[in-house]
């Protein structure tokens, strides 16, 4: 039985890994970024090369690119040269959850306003596609509004100023 260097027991980090992976994946996050999200969160270095992630992953070099891009994207990772070499490695930006969602609340604006738009083109709210295109703009005003209130939230917890919320009762 291999275990990591704090003990645990290797294989079963690596089913974790791919269960975790698979439940993002699920929830429309691409697979391979979810194995190297996964894989670095539950790393213990801080840093992991391309490399890394593909000999820890059984991936291609291309395939581990195309993921660590998208993560940078998001801004879940950030890529960190390497003294004396062109390679590089990545780890998660500092407040991972807060970092990645606040990186893209901006989009929910930007959807918000063309649905906007398209109420105009549309005809306006008299007709159904209109009306339809009212709903999704007045919906992401309110999610982004709602986004914003819950991220006050979550820095006043983390700063230790509210209690960690409990799971959430079976639905």
């Amino acid at each position: 039985m291999e275990e990591t260097s704090t003990g645990r027991e290797e294989a079963s980090v690596r089913r974790f890994v791919e269960h975790l992976a698979a439940a993002l994946a699920d929830f429309g996050f691409p697979p391979m970024s979810a194995r190297v999200l996964v894989t670095m969160m539950v790393s213990d270095e801080e840093t992991l090369s391309a490399a890394d992630f593909g000999e820890r992953l059984g991936a291609s070099p291309g395939a581990i690119s195309t993921a660590v891009r998208h993560l940078m994207h998001i801004g879940i990772l950030v890529r960190e040269p390497m003294a004396g070499s062109r390679s590089h490695r990545y780890r998660l930006t500092d407040d991972t959850w807060y970092e990645g969602s606040v990186s893209k609340a901006v989009y929910f604006k930007v959807i918000a306003d063309l649905a906007d738009e398209g109420v105009g083109v549309l005809g306006g709210t008299e007709t159904q596609p209109g009306a339809r295109m009212a709903e999704m703009r007045d919906f992401f005003r309110f999610f982004q509004n709602e986004l914003t209130e819950i991220y006050k939230r979550w820095k006043d917890i983390q700063a230790g100023g509210a209690d960690r919320p409990s799971p959430s009762p079976e639905a």
